[in-house]
C-alpha cells in the first residue's frame, strides 16, 4: 500500500499530505459531535430502543463545553472513574486527593479542579441518594458508619436532571469539606466509605476530602453495607470459584480463598444489618 499510513487512519479533519496532520479544529469537532448524536439516534432506532436516543436540546446545539462535561459525567460514574477522569484531563489531583497537589507535577488545563470536584460532588450524591431509595425500599443496613451515612443521604440533596452552572464548583467544594458525611461508592470494595478522615485506614493525605479508594482496607469504621452489596460479593464469590475451576492450583487455592473471603463478608453483614428505622 502507498501513502501515508497516519493519513489513512487519521482522526483530523485534514485530508491530503502528512504534513497537514494536527488536531482536530473547534468547527470540526462540532461536526462530528453532530454525525456522533444522528449515528446514536439511528442505532438507537435499529434496535428499538427509542428511549436511547438523544432528544433536540432546547439550549441549541451540542458544543464542545457541553459535551465535555457529558463525557466527565459519564467517566465519572463508571468503576475507578474519577481517576480516569483526572488522567483522561490532565492531572492527577484525584488520585494524590490533596488541595496541595496542585502543584505536583501539574498539566492541569483551566478549570480541571472545579471539573473535578463539581463531578465528585455530583457521584456523592447520587450515592446518597441510591442508600436512601434503598433503605426506604426494605434493605437492610451494617457497617460501623451505617447510622451516619443513614443521617447524610437523608440531607444530601438529589440532583438529577439539573444544569450545573459556574456558579456551582464553589457549593460542591464545600460540599465535598463536610468531613464525615460525604459518601463515596466503591464498588470495587462493594461498600459505601462514609468518608470520616480521621477514621480512615486508606491513610488520605492531611486535608483530603475524599478517600483513596483504590486502597480501601477491611475493618475501617467509614465502611457502610446494603444487602445488595451483600448480593454482589456472593455473586463475586461464585465467578471467583467459576475462574478457580479452570486455573492452575495455586491460582485456583487463591482464587477459592478470595471467594471464602467475600462470602464471609456477606455473612457478616447479613448477621449484623438493621433497617433503616432501627439505626435512625
Amino acid at each position: 500500500m502507498s501513502g501515508c499510513p497516519l493519513q489513512r487512519i487519521s482522526l483530523t479533519a485534514h485530508h491530503g499530505t502528512c504534513g497537514k496532520q494536527g488536531a482536530l479544529k473547534k468547527e470540526t469537532l462540532t461536526k462530528r459531535i453532530e454525525s456522533f448524536v444522528n449515528w446514536a439516534n439511528r442505532e438507537a432506532e435499529m434496535h428499538g430502543l427509542p428511549d436511547q436516543t438523544i432528544p433536540e436540546d432546547p439550549h441549541g446545539p451540542i458544543r464542545m463545553g457541553r459535551f465535555r462535561r457529558t463525557l466527565a459525567w459519564h467517566i465519572a460514574r463508571r468503576p475507578g472513574g474519577l481517576i480516569a477522569l483526572a488522567i483522561q484531563y490532565g492531572h492527577m489531583r484525584t488520585v494524590l486527593d490533596a488541595r496541595t497537589s496542585s502543584g505536583y507535577g501539574s498539566r492541569g488545563r483551566r478549570g480541571i479542579h472545579a471539573i473535578l470536584d463539581v463531578e465528585t460532588a455530583l457521584v456523592a450524591a447520587d450515592t446518597a441518594a441510591r442508600l436512601r431509595d434503598r433503605a426506604a425500599a426494605g434493605e437492610k443496613i451494617s457497617g460501623p458508619a451505617a447510622r451516619r451515612a443513614l443521617t447524610a443521604a437523608a440531607h444530601a440533596p438529589r440532583f438529577e436532571g439539573r444544569l450545573v452552572p459556574r456558579t456551582f464548583a464553589k457549593k460542591a467544594s464545600a460540599f465535598l469539606a463536610r468531613d464525615g458525611i460525604v459518601l463515596y461508592d466503591n464498588p470495587d470494595a462493594f461498600l459505601i466509605c462514609a468518608f470520616k478522615h480521621d477514621n480512615a485506614l486508606c491513610e488520605p493525605e492531611p486535608g483530603a476530602t475524599a478517600p483513596r479508594q483504590y486502597d480501601c482496607r477491611p475493618g475501617c469504621g467509614n465502611t457502610v453495607r446494603t444487602d445488595a452489596h451483600a448480593r454482589q460479593l456472593r455473586e463475586r464469590a461464585d465467578q471467583l470459584d467459576q475462574f478457580a475451576a479452570h486455573a492452575p492450583g495455586p491460582v485456583s487455592r487463591r482464587l477459592r480463598a478470595n471467594a471464602h473471603r467475600l462470602r464471609e463478608t456477606a455473612a457478616t453483614h447479613d448477621s449484623t444489618a438493621h433497617p433503616a428505622e432501627a439505626l435512625t
